[in-house]
């Protein structure tokens, strides 16, 4: 009976356990079956989480748009950075010989924190936070390169840098406001997306052409990580940014900023407004402002461009446009007299000259030169009418933004409402314009009646195909007055250089036409600031004066003037003349005294002749024989490029310049002419930046060393001995 009952128990037993496993493979035949047909567990896709483990996905990085000038040199570009990280994992640590994490970071801290600009104590309490690998913040991302080398020269153990790329702006403290400037943003959730983006100037306003997308590579990889053979590589492109190019011209602009920074020091003005254009084309060359700022620093205190942002009353630069109407119209003439002194406005405060009393009965070419208001007040009201002038201030683009490619321009503010606000517009009081809206109107005087618009953005251009996506042409604005007038204009603005306020304007060797500003400020209590230097001194000119290539307007606002005897137009005109002679150099526009020179070459000197594919042994002795001064660039042994080109004419003891092939070796330029230096950096394709004035002192590049294309010689010059004037030969210079 016993018996009997085991074996009864046992097979019961065993039937539980089959039928418990049967139970469990159902289960997990239904548990396969769903994973099967589904493709998921727990919510989660099983073949995208194999593709996640088992595929390697790495970015390929696209880099924002370069910004460049007319010349094709960078403005504004991408650049190498680094950000520093310090690993705090001792487990990364082998051998302690050779230790891969910070083990001091004490003095750690000590050594590192000078070099990044933070405190020891900072740094040491971001080295002891209970993580693996840390970062030093802002400080320690954007580093550059030599940076970088400093800090590794420490030898820290656990200290890393990662590779990334920054926003480097290579001229620093160059047309600021226009450029603006890029920074990268990072998402405040993670970290670790970050954006180049840009925050002011060009780099906001066309920031959706400059931007940049990632590419990226996948493949198949093991579980240690390693690429599998033959594994299929899939590779999206990255997609660069757009390239900008410009209609700024680096040497001028640099010349304006030399020169607004050297006013800067020594009168401390509010503002200083710059501009320089090409009255035929529009196309702005420069353009500055003070207080301005570096962007790779971005040490900025007024986020505006004020040479489009900024509008004021303009002063007696504003006559030129009423001189133009009245000419225009025909009721101006030169020998027509009127009283100086005061002119009463029926309702309101007489106006006044400025020097309070007048200078009796002169004529309106007089009352130009000597910028009467009472002149300007009478042909606005008797003789060409404040209603025609209006009109004739629509014409000239002045009641109206000019449209610019530029973010952020402001409207004019033309206050016509009294009839002595109307007569003050015709003298520049009383309504406000911008310096923009005033080199707009001025292309109309200065290219024969045609009124071109500004524009400043030349092309944008694909980098990886060179294809132009935009090509900015010059754009007619109207023709608000004729070739004759404008003719007429310029002449009589040449007088008010040569015999009227603008002589401190006046520039050796070229005829400039202009017309000088004195803006009154005004006061926010009410009326305008008291006291000599709180004004806006400016000057609004067009060289050479019988057909202007360029027009340079310059403003200083409020500078501090040692003396009531020492005027307004001196600092303006320490940055006009400078900006105006160089310019004008740099674009081979030739002087007056050129012209002799030239009649002198032609009667006494060599006409050359085309010495490509010659050998050099012959035109060496050729130039000898007629006493000019061969300089043979390169090693080669026939000519394949000369300057002076054939046709011209060089005096006895001219440099003659031959270019051959080979290596090319740095001569010995002291006591050159900024003319042969021209030639010298243009035949070697060299960047040359001139200190000083006068012939080579000093040179960067060593005599004997070699040069290649884009290498920078920067010259000392320093007259001759005995005085600052040029030898008989470099007058031209």
């Amino acid at each position: 009976m016993k018996m009997k009952i085991k074996n009864k128990n046992i097979n019961r037993g065993a039937a539980l356990v089959s039928l418990f496993f049967t139970l469990l493979f159902f289960i997990l035949l239904t548990r396969f079956l769903y994973i099967q047909v589904t493709g998921e567990v727990d919510g989660q896709v099983l073949a995208a989480l194999a593709e996640e483990k088992y595929t390697e996905k790495r970015v390929i990085e696209a880099r924002r748009g370069t910004i460049y000038d007319k010349n094709g040199l960078s403005i504004a570009e991408d650049t190498a950075a680094y950000t520093v990280q310090a690993i705090l994992d001792e487990s990364l640590t082998i051998d302690p010989e050779k230790p891969r994490h910070v083990v001091d970071p004490i003095e750690t801290a000590r050594k590192i924190a000078p070099l990044l600009g933070m405190e020891v104590e900072e740094v040491e309490a971001i080295l002891t936070k209970d993580k693996k690998q840390v970062e030093f913040g802002s400080k320690g991302r954007d580093i550059s390169h030599s940076l970088k080398l400093e800090i590794e020269a420490l030898g820290l153990p656990g200290i890393a840098f990662s590779r990334d790329y920054k926003r480097y702006y290579p001229n620093g403290t160059f047309a600021s406001h226009v450029v603006g400037y890029a920074q990268k943003i990072y998402d405040e959730d993670d970290p670790t997306i970050v954006e180049l983006k840009g925050q002011l100037g060009l780099e906001k306003s066309v920031n959706s052409f400059l931007v940049e997308t990632d590419g990226y590579m996948t493949y198949q990889k093991d579980k240690s990580g390693f690429k599998l053979p033959k594994a299929n590589e899939q590779i999206t492109s990255p997609q660069n940014g757009n390239n900008i190019y410009l209609t700024l011209d680096q040497k001028i602009q640099t010349f304006l900023e030399d020169a607004m920074s050297k006013v800067v020091e020594e009168y401390e003005p509010e503002k200083i407004i710059g501009i320089v254009a090409d009255p035929k084309t529009g196309e702005i060359l420069a353009m500055g402002t003070r207080p301005s700022f570096d962007p790779n620093i971005r040490d900025i205190s007024n986020y505006l461009n004020d040479a489009i942002s900024y509008r004021f009353e303009p002063g007696s630069t504003m006559k030129i446009f009423t001189l133009a109407a009245a000419i225009e119209e025909g009721v101006y003439n030169n020998d027509d007299t009127f009283n100086s002194g005061s002119y009463p406005v029926k309702g309101g405060k007489p106006i006044q000259d400025h020097n309070k009393v007048g200078w009796g009965t002169i004529s309106f070419l007089e009352g130009v030169q000597r910028s009467s208001n009472v002149g300007f007040a009478i042909l606005a009201n008797e003789k060409l009418g404040t209603d025609r002038l209006l009109q004739y201030l629509e014409r000239f683009g002045l009641t109206e933004p000019t449209g610019i490619d530029l973010e952020g321009e402001a409207d004019s503010l033309i206050n016509y409402q009294w009839e002595r606000d109307k007569l003050s517009t015709a003298f520049g009081q009383g309504s406000a314009i911008t310096p923009i809206q005033q080199i707009q109107a001025a292309t109309a005087i200065a290219n024969g009646g045609k009124m071109m618009k500004p524009y400043i953005i030349d092309r944008i251009v694909d980098p990886d195909t060179n294809e132009t996506i935009e090509d900015h042409e010059s754009v007619l604005k109207g023709n608000p007055i004729s070739e004759k007038t404008a003719k007429k204009v310029l002449e009589i603005l040449e007088t008010v250089v040569t015999s009227g306020t603008g002589t401190s304007y006046q520039i050796d060797g070229y005829q400039v036409a202009g017309k000088t500003g004195t803006a009154q400020i005004t006061d926010p209590e009410g009326g305008y600031l008291e006291g000599h230097g709180n004004n806006v001194f400016s000057f609004l000119g067009m060289a050479p004066s019988n057909d202007p290539r360029l027009i340079v307007y310059i403003a200083v606002q409020q500078p501090k003037l040692k003396d009531i005897y020492q005027p307004g137009s001196e600092p303006v005109s320490k940055i006009f003349n400078p900006v105006m002679k160089n310019s004008l150099q740099y674009l081979n526009i030739q002087p007056k005294e050129q012209e002799k020179i030239q009649t002198v070459k032609e009667n006494l000197g060599i006409k050359l002749d085309s010495f490509e594919n010659r050998t050099i042994k012959e035109v060496i002795t050729e130039l000898k024989e007629k006493k000019a001064i061969p300089i043979i660039l390169g090693n080669g042994k026939k000519v394949i490029a000369q300057s002076p080109l054939k046709e011209n004419y060089v005096l006895p003891g001219e440099r003659v310049f031959l270019k051959t092939e080979g290596e090319y070796n740095m001569p010995d330029v002291s006591g050159w002419s900024v003319r042969e230096l021209n030639r010298l950096a243009t035949l070697l394709n060299l960047n040359l930046s001139l200190k000083g004035n006068g012939f080579v002192s000093k040179q960067s590049i060593k005599v004997g060393a070699t040069v290649i294309n884009d290498d920078l010689l920067k010259v000392e010059l320093k007259p001759p001995a005995g005085g600052n004037k040029a030898a008989p030969e470099d007058k031209d210079e």
